[in-house]
């Protein structure tokens, strides 16, 4: 056996070894890099999820600010039909 044959019987099958695991290995990290896009996707909906529940809450916020304003409109109002009431008692009461 020559010197060119044994290089070429040991270089041959390492060569091939190295690029089956390189193909191996850029097969793996395209499998990966998929799971990895399909996280985001779904991390993506997540977010969308999240920003319709802010507004929601901002809209609940405003119509509870809604319901405080009218509170105090009620208590505004029924407080001056009370004060109409005793003034009208007041004036039965003197005659």
């Amino acid at each position: 056996m020559t010197n060119e044959q044994l290089y070429l019987a040991i270089g041959i099958p390492t060569l091939l070894n190295a690029a089956m695991m390189g193909l191996l290995i850029a097969y793996i990290n395209a499998k990966f890099s998929a799971v990895n896009e399909r996280f985001q996707s779904i991390d993506r909906r997540f977010e969308m999820m999240d920003r319709r529940f802010e507004m929601m809450e901002k809209r609940f916020d405003a119509i509870d600010r809604r319901f405080d304003e009218m509170r105090d409109l009620w208590r505004s109002e029924l407080h001056r039909v009370e004060e109409v009431l005793d003034a009208r008692l007041k004036h039965l009461e003197e005659r």
